[in-house]
């Protein structure tokens, strides 16, 4: 397959710190691709070495099969928007928008058409003459997406950039990025420390942490398949109960753990008994039930526990329960006139199915 975009190899040192360990990625065209991971993961500096900022200690970055790794910023034709934005504070909104095409010696005719075409893709039509201060922290983010997007770059990096919006505005800015990355089938690729970000966005994640790639998949199996502790912690919520193998039973497995419950997991590969693992269970795949003889006849591990704590969260209430002493777990039940509720010291039945249980390191 001929990839738009490959890193082979790549390491990045700071002195003796591996800012990036051996990162070997391929991004086909029109794909939207998220970089992942807590602060110092190495997602900004890999994507630092994408756009030209930083260069790699070894390993090779090939853009459309061509070897880029050294070739200077600018010579890349690759879009930039940053957290900050980067506006330049004395220039109208026009002439932040028309000062790549201005470097790029373009005529006067094409500019203006081109800074008029970017300003009604992130739909601002009418404020050509506006100072970056005159605008609001949206505004200002819109036209920093116009400006990389002016010169039609091949692939669009995006860096946190939407990290000083509220919430509310992020959600909608998230959208219309999205929407504009599909009109235009650009490119992007994308760095965040926000999960959900990643989840709603992404055709792929790639999670990060100490300069290597844990896992790249889509967002479904990176959340429903996470490969190790780290993924699943991360990404979204989990309960984590820990144990030791106690028996396989076909494509299953039990695990003891300390407080003697036996926990049953689907078999996602060979284990020894006596094995230590975690299970880990995402708080809204666990049911409260409403009685041991619930007619959900799936559900195989199922525990009597009291509710200790109880989170309202609007669409949702989670109950933290104890199932033993110092094992609490989270459960999240959706909002709603028919759902029972429970108070703190109710004695609950709460159980979850087999393959909703993932035994991880």
């Amino acid at each position: 397959m001929n990839y738009q975009l490959e890193l082979h190899n790549v390491f990045k040192l700071f002195g003796n710190v591996k800012a990036v360990d051996d990162v070997t990625l391929s991004i086909e065209h029109g794909e939207f691709l998220t970089l992942l991971g807590p602060s110092g993961s190495g997602k900004t500096t890999t994507l630092n070495m994408i756009a030209g900022f930083e260069i790699p200690t070894s390993g090779e970055i090939l853009l459309e099969n061509e070897d880029i790794t050294t070739v200077a910023p600018n010579n890349r034709g690759i879009g930039m928007v940053f957290q900050n934005y980067a506006l330049f504070p004395h220039m109208t909104v026009f002439e932040n928008i028309a000062f790549p095409l201005k470097m790029r010696k373009t005529p006067s005719d094409k500019i203006q058409k081109m800074t008029q075409q970017a300003l009604e893709l992130v739909k601002l039509p009418a404020f050509e003459s506006r100072y970056p201060h005159q605008l609001s922290g949206g505004q200002q983010q819109r036209i920093a997406l116009a400006r990389a997007i002016v010169f039609q770059p091949k692939i669009l990096l995006m860096d946190e950039p939407l990290g000083a919006l509220d919430k509310k505005l992020r959600d909608h800015m998230r959208l219309e990025i999205k929407h504009l990355q599909e009109s235009l089938n650009i490119t992007v690729i994308y760095v965040t420390h926000d999960q959900e970000e990643a989840l709603t966005m992404s055709d792929r994640i790639a999670i990060m942490n100490d300069g290597k790639i844990i896992q790249l998949d889509t967002p479904v199996e990176l959340y429903e398949s996470p490969i190790n502790l780290f993924v699943a912690d991360f990404i979204g919520q989990s309960n984590f109960l820990q144990g030791r193998v106690a028996g396989m039973n076909n494509d299953r497995t039990s695990i003891e753990t300390p407080e003697g419950l036996t926990v049953w997991v689907r078999q996602q590969s060979p284990f020894d008994l006596g094995e230590e693992l975690s299970v880990a269970i995402r708080p809204e795949k666990i049911q409260i039930l409403t009685s041991e003889a619930d007619e959900t006849n799936e559900i195989s591990n199922r525990f009597t526990g009291t509710v200790e704590e109880i989170v309202y969260v609007g669409e949702a209430r989670i109950y933290r329960i104890s199932l033993a002493p110092e094992l609490i777990i989270e459960v999240k039940v959706q909002s709603g006139p028919d759902v029972q509720k429970y108070s703190v010291g109710d004695s609950i039945i709460v159980g979850w199915r087999t393959r909703h249980g993932l035994a991880l390191k």
